[in-house]
């Protein structure tokens, strides 16, 4: 690999940008691609394919054949709250791979003991949204129902751009919401990707199940080309 690609993508890997290294097996010539520059590459839809799910592959054929060096950010999930649907969800998120961390101020929820081999964070989140550095191969899930932590979180997590934001609450609890948001200067463009009711609609009763719908919605989130279509399980 020549040392400016080798370069550019050791950045992009430390500043958590996604990029795909195109070799061409015909000649060995290799090209950095990165999200921006897709639409203009004669490997496109491939490039697009291969994003969307993080795994290296062969694409093309004839003389444009090629091998895709895919580099993802690791997905990150942020809950706040640290409650029993999130008990449930910790090691679901773990099994599948996301990189958790819980934030709750209230220190008799937000506990190791409740907690095990979790990045918990007893403080506000006003006080760590900025430290936590949200991006968008970040799901942010706010599930306290208590306005003064959730909404900070959330304000934050459509201003980075998540790529998952959502929020645990019926749709009346919801509608006066997204007024509160729209009082902290926040657009109808913005909140209206808030995800609430947050999760799957498969019918939820208990923590647990709840968890199951929130984290299968924010795979299939993940997942989600820009046509709007999820790749199906593999």
């Amino acid at each position: 690999m020549r040392l400016d690609l080798l370069e550019a993508l050791h950045a992009d890997r430390a500043a958590r940008r996604p990029a795909i290294l195109v070799t061409e097996l015909a000649g060995g010539a290799q090209r950095l691609v990165r999200p921006a520059d897709i639409a203009a590459d004669p490997l496109a839809p491939a490039l697009r394919a291969a994003l969307r799910t993080g795994k290296s592959t062969l694409a093309g054929e004839g003389e444009s054949r090629a091998f895709l060096t895919v580099q993802v950010p690791p997905p990150r999930l942020v809950v706040i709250g640290a409650v029993h649907i999130s008990q449930a969800l910790a090691p679901m998120a773990k099994l599948t791979d996301f990189d958790l961390t819980i934030v709750d101020p209230r220190t008799a929820f937000a506990t190791p003991e409740r907690f095990p081999d979790v990045r918990l964070i007893a403080r506000w989140p006003e006080e760590v949204m900025d430290a936590l550095a949200l991006d968008p191969f970040t799901a942010l899930v706010a599930l306290t129902h208590d306005p003064k932590i959730d909404e900070p979180a959330l304000e934050a997590g459509l201003q980075a751009g998540c790529f998952y934001v959502g929020a645990l609450g019926s749709r009346r609890t919801h509608a006066k919401r997204l007024e509160r948001l729209a009082a902290r200067g926040l657009t109808a463009e913005q909140t209206n990707r808030i995800h609430a009711p947050i999760g799957l609609d498969i019918g939820a009763v208990s923590p647990a199940e709840i968890a199951v719908a929130i984290l299968g919605e924010v795979i299939a989130e993940l997942r989600k080309d820009k046509a709007g279509q999820t790749g199906g399980a593999a």
